[in-house]
C-alpha cells in the first residue's frame, strides 16, 4: 500500500514534463521508500538501474545489460568508462526518456571521477535524450555531491528532494486505524515505510516488535548499525552517544563524562546526528538557540529512540533469547515511553491547529527556575505571530488524572512563568480524548487533532 508522497511526486513529475533534458536527485534515509517512489514515477521506457559495490569494470557491464530490453545489442559493446556509455546511450535513443541510477554513491566509491563525469555531461548536453536521476541513502555523500559548493555537481540539478520519514498522520492512514492506536505505534516504529510493512506482516505490535527488533535474527535488530554504515566509516562514536541519550544523559557535559572525553571533541559526531534527524537539540521557550548551558539533547526518532531506550540496554539476555522476558518488561512501560513521544507530537502540531482563530508559532518545552524561585517545567509553550497571546500547554498519556486537577495545576504554573507579563494566555490541554467534563476555559485539544495536525 503506497499512501502519501503526494508534494514529492508532484516536483519530480512537473520537472521530468519539461520539454528539456532534466537532472533531478533524490535522496533521504534507508527505507523510506525512495526506490517504490521512483518506480512509480518510472515507465516502461525508462531505464532504473540500482548500483551496488563491484569493481566499476563489472557495474558498467550490469549497467550496459540494464539498458539492452531498450536498446537491442546495447550490452554487445565494451565501454572502457563511464563517459563513453553515457554518450553512446545518447547517440542511441531516438526519443527522450529518463535514466534512474540508484544507490548512486555506491558507483562513486569506485568511480570517484563519476561526478565530474556527469557535470561534463550535462553542462555538455551529453544527456539531450535523457533526463537523469540520481538517488542515494547515503545523505551525507548526496549532499556533498549536490549541496556542496565545490562539488563539480554543484548548481545543476533542476529537483533536489530529500524524501523524509512519514509523519503520525500517515500512519493512522496506512493502518486505517485509530488514532491513539496510530500514536502507539508510530512511538516504536516512526515514519519509516519499510518498518511499517514489516508491522502489517505480523499479527500485533507485541508480536512484531518481538519477531523483528528483539530477535537477534530479526530484521530490524541491527537496524541502526545498518544506517550508520552508510554515513560514517565508524559508529562507535554514534552508536555510544544514542546509547547514552537513551539511557538519560541529555547533557554534552554528561555524555562527554561517560565517553571521558572533552565535550569539544563530540561536536562533530553530534552535528553529522543531528543533520541525519537522529537527534535534536532542545533549548526552553525564549532561550536563544545559541545558549548551551541550557541545551538539552534527545533522540527524535521515534524507531531509533524505541531502539537505544529498550533494545541496547537489553542486548545481553535478547542474546540468550529471552524476547518474550524483554518484551513484558518493555510493555509496563510502554505507556510512560509513548507520553514522551505524544508530547513531542503535541508541540509538533501546534502550528497546524486553529485554536480560537489565532495562528501559533512552533511551540518548545520550557523549564527552568520560577518566579516562585522553585524549579518549574511546561510541556508545551508557543506565542502566537503577533506575539501578543501565549499558549500555555500541558499533554497527557494517561487518563488516570482528573481533568479539574491537571488544569488547575497548569494555570497555578503558569503564574510563576517569567515570561508571561502584559501577554494572553491560552490553557490548552492536549488529551487522549475529551474527557466527561470539561474544565471551564480550558480548550482540549485530543488525539485525533493532533495526529490529522501531523499530516
Amino acid at each position: 500500500m503506497f499512501v502519501n508522497r503526494i508534494h514529492e511526486q508532484e516536483r519530480i513529475g512537473n520537472a521530468l514534463g519539461k520539454d528539456r533534458a532534466v537532472f533531478i536527485a533524490v535522496y533521504g534515509r534507508r527505507r523510506c521508500g525512495k526506490s517504490t517512489l521512483l518506480k512509480r514515477i518510472l515507465s516502461v521506457s525508462d531505464i532504473y538501474f540500482v548500483a551496488d559495490s563491484r569493481d566499476k569494470a563489472l557495474q558498467i557491464e550490469a549497467f550496459a545489460r540494464c539498458i539492452d530490453p531498450l536498446i537491442s545489442g546495447f550490452s554487445r559493446v565494451t565501454y572502457p568508462g563511464w563517459d563513453v556509455l553515457f554518450q553512446s546511450l545518447n547517440n542511441a535513443l531516438d526519443q527522450r526518456i529518463t535514466l534512474c541510477i540508484d544507490e548512486f554513491p555506491y558507483l562513486v566509491k569506485n568511480s570517484p571521477e563519476l561526478p565530474s563525469i556527469m557535470q561534463s555531461v550535462i553542462d555538455n548536453n551529453i544527456n539531450e535524450r535523457y533526463n537523469l536521476i540520481l538517488c542515494g541513502s547515503s545523505q551525507q555523500m548526496m549532499e556533498s555531491m549536490i549541496l556542496n559548493s565545490a562539488s563539480p555537481l554543484y548548481g545543476r540539478c533542476d529537483e533536489i528532494v530529500n524524501i523524509k520519514p512519514m509523519t503520525a498522520g500517515w500512519y493512522k492512514e496506512y493502518f486505517n486505524t485509530g488514532a491513539i492506536e496510530a500514536i502507539e505505534g508510530y512511538s516504536i516504529y516512526g515514519g519509516v515505510p519499510r518498518y511499517w510493512e514489516l508491522l502489517k506482516d505480523r499479527d500485533s505490535i507485541a508480536d512484531s516488535v518481538t519477531y523483528h527488533l528483539l530477535d537477534p535474527d530479526g530484521i530490524l535488530f541491527r537496524e541502526p548499525e545498518m544506517l550508520f554504515y552508510d554515513e560514517m566509516r565508524t559508529s562507535v562514536m554514534a552508536f555510544s552517544i544514542l546509547t547514552l541519550v537513551g539511557m538519560g544523559c541529555n547533557r554534552l557535559s554528561e555524555i562527554a563524562t561517560r565517553l571521558e572525553k572533552p565535550a569539544t571533541q563530540l561536536n562533530r559526531p553530534i552535528k553529522l546526528l543531528m543533520d541525519l534527524d537522529y537527534i535534536k537539540r532542545e533549548t526552553p521557550f525564549s532561550v536563544s538557540q545559541k545558549s548551551t548551558k541550557r541545551s538539552l539533547y534527545k533522540i527524535s526518532d521515534p524507531f531509533m529512540n524505541f531502539y537505544f531506550t529498550f533494545v541496547v540496554p537489553n542486548k545481553t539476555r535478547l542474546g540468550l533469547g529471552r524476547a518474550d522476558e524483554v518484551w513484558k518488561e518493555i510493555s509496563g512501560k510502554l505507556d510512560q515511553y509513548v507520553s514522551g513521544i505524544w508530547e513531542e507530537l503535541c508541540r509538533n502540531s501546534v502550528p497546524a491547529l486553529n485554536i480560537n482563530g489565532i495562528s501559533f508559532s512552533p511551540a518548545q518545552r520550557w523549564w527552568g527556575t520560577g518566579v516562585n524561585r522553585k524549579p518549574l517545567e511546561i510541556d508545551i509553550v508557543s506565542e502566537s505571530a503577533d506575539k501578543s497571546t501565549l499558549l500555555i500547554g500541558e499533554a497527557k498519556w494517561t487518563d488516570r488524572d482528573p481533568p479539574e486537577k491537571i488544569f488547575h495545576n497548569l494555570k497555578a504554573k503558569a503564574r510563576n512563568l517569567p515570561f508571561v507579563q502584559n501577554r494572553k494566555l491560552l490553557y490548552v490541554l492536549f488529551l487522549k480524548r475529551i474527557p466527561e467534563k470539561v474544565p471551564e476555559d480550558a480548550i482540549i485539544v485530543t488525539a485525533g487533532d493532533v495526529v490529522e495536525a501531523n499530516k
